[in-house]
């Protein structure tokens, strides 16, 4: 499938966000991946950064650039999901110590501006973290704003998973999620909602195993210790694959359903910090400002992923 459409994925893998780089790198893809930024997130920014060229070494990506972002939010102090990623923040499958490329000498923010400013066609940034480098790309250079087609992000939803108002990559940086939600660039959102209908089970994790290639064996593997921490600590009958469900969508809107809402982001509240204030009855009278994902087609989601295994040979 020719690639048509250039993304920047900005990222704190994290396995969900790993299940998310095999699916945007595939070869049913149209999609092609300018950059993979990271973000102090799932855990520490230079972990992350291990893991996102470890991810490319599975992948064979190695001419696609990686990037060191912001190692703390714009505010608060940084926090991390160890407890669901384990200490390296991509426990479970055998990797290499040390990956076989570097990162790029450039810092992640940097990365995203050159990028958007210099392509001949907008760029859609795919965020699966916090959200602190786009913020931090905004505020740099407000030149980007018009030629970003849109943020495609896992993020918040109407109940959260870190505390009882907010998700975790929201809750993590709600200044940067603020800043980026209120930039007027489209923003299309895969918040909890969506992606816990989107639960890979044992079964769905023999079924890609079985599939016998490298990448298929190395997403099981993904899955297996995803769906052992997210029973353990959540209390789930899987691990939902949050990130994966921005990359479904730029292959195939049609697997999910959307309103159109307006999503403010609380800073200041108590027990609310980081939440996603969904104003899904219109009742504030604001102007809409997110393409918000409802439904997920099931089936379709997880034939899609099938598809893209089994193209890695």
């Amino acid at each position: 499938m020719a690639n048509n459409r250039k993304i920047i994925m900005d990222c704190d893998p994290g396995h969900d966000d790993a299940l998310a780089i095999i699916l945007a790198a595939s070869e049913m893809s149209p999609l092609k991946i300018e950059a993979i930024t990271t973000v102090s997130g799932n855990v520490e920014v230079e972990k992350n950064t291990l893991n996102a060229l470890k991810v490319c070494d599975v992948l064979d990506l190695e001419h696609t650039p990686v990037a060191k972002g912001a190692d703390r939010p714009l505010i608060k102090q940084r926090e991390v999901a160890e407890e669901i990623h384990g200490e390296t923040g991509l426990d479970g499958p055998a990797l290499p110590e040390l990956p076989a490329k570097e990162p790029a000498e450039a810092h992640a923010v940097d990365v995203i501006i050159d990028k958007v400013l210099n392509s001949n066609h907008d760029v859609t940034l795919v965020a699966t973290g916090p959200l602190t480098n786009v913020a931090l790309a905004i505020k740099k250079e407000p030149g980007i704003l018009s030629k970003i087609q849109e943020i495609v992000l896992m993020g918040g939803g109407t109940f959260g998973n870190w505390t009882p108002a907010a998700e975790f990559n929201i809750y993590v940086d709600a200044e940067a999620a603020k800043i980026v939600f209120d930039s007027g660039v489209p923003i299309t959102m895969f918040g909890l909602d969506v992606t816990h209908q989107a639960i890979a089970t044992r079964e769905l994790m023999d079924r890609f195993g079985d599939i016998g290639n490298p990448v298929a064996r190395f997403a099981a593997d993904l899955l297996e210790f995803f769906l052992k921490t997210n029973e353990k600590v959540f209390g789930l009958e899987g691990g939902p694959i949050h990130d994966a469900c921005t990359i479904a969508y730029l292959i195939n809107p049609s697997l999910f359903d959307f309103e159109h809402v307006r999503i403010d982001i609380e800073t200041k509240g108590e027990f609310t910090y980081g939440m996603t204030v969904a104003d899904m009855s219109g009742v504030t009278g604001k102007q809409p400002n997110v393409k918000f994902a409802r439904f997920l087609n099931r089936d379709g989601f997880w034939e899609l992923f099938s598809d893209a295994l089994k193209s890695y040979g």
